[in-house]
């Protein structure tokens, strides 16, 4: 349990001050609460003694009321203290998280579900919060309030404190005894609730196919069977803590019934006096606490092992594409060449053929690529590879002479802008969407890059214009939209290499071919890929690569492959057909 605390060690070290404050106002608090018995002890005796000055109980207020004073200070200090430090770490855990996986590639994301990432974001920071915040408290009391208590009781009321005590440290031991049956139950809750996180999250992102297929009933059963298993594995938590309260009242009422008999004897025969007892009860009901309070840290500190576990997961997953130590910096205008390319996904089955295999071209600067080949060819794996997105073998893709794992990250992703088909807008406005990759261009520039893929035309639709919010993923926007506000974002960043990934499928011919003359003459002298599914969108390529279960199997310009046997000619051929008759319809 303890080896997962050690990632807290630099966020304890930089708060460490605070804590020792907080420590300190724990102290005065815990101190004060010890003197209180003992003025109620000498309130009380003056008061049964029969005759008394209100001055004598008075002056005995005023210290309670001093005292009381004390306490609230102090349980302000180890609050603001150790509750804000602990709230403190856990936002700078939960932000060190966000960092780290944002260095993490796809392969991890493919492994492991949004669901239960955001579960580990809230409900286990949580559960990391009260461990290094309310948990240290309850340790500090447990530790400092026992001691302090049993020496006063055994100094003052010896024989009686060691009639009375004898059940409490049955306490501590049953709830230790219980503490790693806790934190196995609370790792199953955890995983509950990412099950639970993961099947809300699927059912939003899917919601206009889970309605187009009328699937609402087999995705609500879906979630309360994920859902009941959660408060199954709740209730099981917290049938331990069902059973653990009750045995605890029970065994503190066994010491109050034993006070009451034995120390009510000693009043009675006057070897103890109405002040002790009042003193030592209220000693005895403050020793309880302390006796729960191990117990309370034990599950505190399980629950927070538990949930760290689940954060060091993916702490500890390194990312498997990096920049080298002393990474360049990309340079201008370089030629991009790939040299005998052959790829095989790490996951794939050992039998099943490579990806791709034996891919070699050349694109030189200025110059405009285009790949055709059917669903499965390689084409979108080739694309990924080039910014690293997937990494390709040592020395096979080439950048200015230079193997493109030599240079920085940031530098080479930078340089190479992608707009994939499966467009992704942010949940904000479309001007920003348009704006992300140059957050300081003015209104004027980000118009002229709107007009270019033509959605200027489609604003006037919107009830807000530029501003108008485009909802969750761009749910609110049609396939075409989404493309050209995509596409718009990745030509205001103007990169050395721009990749269009079959990015105008969801696009009508006549506007393609006004997205495509613009394209030309906006992308003049810097270098561009092109893939699709069209030979009219290829057509304003230099050069085209037709690709055939993961290899080059044609290449050359448009035009000379319109007249060469393949793949190419094929598709021009259907497709002119089909545009023909769509025309003559």
């Amino acid at each position: 349990m303890l080896k997962e605390y050690r990632t807290l060690g630099p966020y304890v070290k930089k708060y460490l001050w605070y804590y020792l404050g907080g420590l300190l106002f724990l102290v005065i608090t815990d101190g004060g609460q010890m003197v209180l018995p003992q003025l109620i002890r000498k309130a009380v005796d003056i008061i049964a003694a029969g005759s008394f000055a209100v001055s004598d109980v008075g002056s005995l207020m005023l210290t309670m009321v001093a005292v009381a004073v004390a306490i609230a200070v102090g349980r302000f200090g180890w609050r603001y203290f150790i509750s804000g430090s602990s709230r403190k770490i856990e936002a700078e855990l939960r932000k060190s998280l966000y960092d780290h996986l944002l260095t993490l590639s796809s392969t991890f994301f493919k492994e492991m579900k949004t669901g239960d990432i955001m579960a580990r974001f809230t409900n286990d920071m949580n559960a990391i919060r009260m461990a290094t915040g309310i948990a240290l408290v309850a340790l500090v009391d447990g530790i400092f309030m026992t001691l302090v208590i049993l020496v006063i009781i055994f100094t003052q009321y010896p024989q009686i404190a060691l009639l009375t005590v004898a059940p409490l440290p049955l306490i501590t031991v049953m709830v230790l005894g219980m503490g790693k049956l806790l934190g196995q139950r609370f790792l199953k809750v955890q995983e509950g609730f990412s099950r639970l996180s993961e099947e809300v999250q699927e059912t939003l992102s899917g919601i206009r196919v889970i309605k187009t297929y009328v699937r609402e009933d087999h995705f609500l059963r879906r979630f309360q069977g994920a859902n009941e298993e959660y408060l199954r594995r709740n209730l099981d938590l917290v049938k331990i803590w069902g059973f653990m309260f009750p045995a605890v009242g029970f065994l503190s009422g066994i010491t109050s019934l034993l006070l009451l008999f034995f120390g009510g004897r000693q009043v009675l025969d006057g070897s103890l006096t109405p002040g002790d007892f009042v003193a030592f009860m209220s000693y005895l009901g403050m020793l309880i606490w302390p006796m729960i309070g191990a117990g309370f840290t034990i599950n505190l500190a399980q629950r927070g092992a538990v949930s760290l576990g689940r954060i060091n997961a993916i702490l500890n997953t390194p990312p498997d594409i990096v920049s080298p130590p002393g990474a360049e910096w990309l340079p201008e205008g370089g030629v991009l060449e790939v040299r005998n390319l052959t790829y095989a996904y790490p996951d794939a089955a050992p039998e099943s053929p490579p990806a791709l295999e034996g891919i070699s071209f050349t694109l030189q600067p200025g110059e405009t690529l285009g790949i055709l080949g059917a669903t499965g060819s390689g084409k979108t794996t080739l694309l990924r590879l080039l910014p690293r997105l997937l990494d390709p073998p040592e020395g096979t893709v080439f950048y200015d002479g230079q193997d493109i794992r030599h240079y920085h990250l940031a530098s080479l992703r930078a340089s190479l802008a992608m707009v994939p088909q499966n467009t992704f807008l942010f949940s904000t406005t479309i001007r920003e969407n348009i704006a992300y990759g140059v957050p300081g261009a003015d209104d004027e520039y980000l118009q002229a890059m709107a007009d270019h893929t033509t959605i200027t035309r489609d604003l006037q639709q919107f009830p807000q214009g530029w501003d108008s919010p485009v909802g969750e993923k761009g749910l609110t926007l049609s396939g075409g939209q989404k493309q050209r506000i995509s596409i718009s974002r990745a030509l205001a960043v103007n990169p050395e290499i721009l990749i269009f990934d079959d990015a105008l499928s969801a696009v009508d011919t006549e506007t393609e071919e006004k997205i495509l003359r613009s394209f030309v003459d906006l992308r003049r002298g810097k270098t561009n890929i092109l893939v699709s599914h069209r030979v009219s969108t290829l057509n304003a390529a230099d050069r085209v690569l037709v690709l055939e279960d993961g290899r080059i199997v044609q290449k050359g310009t448009p035009e000379e492959l319109k007249e060469q046997e393949g793949i190419f000619r094929r598709i021009y051929e259907i497709q002119k057909i089909t545009r023909e008759e769509g025309v003559n319809g």
